[in-house]
């Protein structure tokens, strides 16, 4: 049995004001960068687009895996994909992606030891 996907639609910000996002969905949306695979894998786009061949060979773990967080990423807007040939490329989806990359990296930064040492974190 195949059951069809439905695609998400985008919700342009004059349609739905920030404010009427719920904490949970919030909550959804980062987790969906706590998963270290995909957290590394939105790292290493950030130097540019790649294939998923370079994504499992910067990764070291098997390409099912690798797709199937490409997969995710892609459905939640974080990655975005074009054709080249044959070959399926992945690029962040969103430039303001790398954005808070960058601001989680001066957080932990400063703030490395805590994190490292918090108990009520998974």
């Amino acid at each position: 049995m195949v059951r069809a996907q439905v695609q998400p639609q985008p919700v342009s910000p004059a349609s739905a004001p920030e404010a009427e996002f719920s904490s949970a969905l919030y909550a959804r949306f980062f987790s969906g960068l706590a998963d270290e695979t995909r957290l590394r894998i939105v790292r290493l786009l950030l130097d540019g687009p790649r294939s998923v061949g370079e994504l499992v060979a910067g990764l070291g773990i098997a390409q099912s895996r690798v797709s199937n967080h490409l997969s995710c990423l892609k459905w939640c807007g974080y990655v975005r994909t074009q054709r080249s040939g044959k070959y399926v490329i992945y690029e962040l989806g969103d430039p303001r992606i790398a954005e808070m990359v960058a601001l989680a990296q001066g957080v932990v930064a400063r703030n490395a030891a805590h994190i490292e040492a918090c108990t009520r974190l998974g």
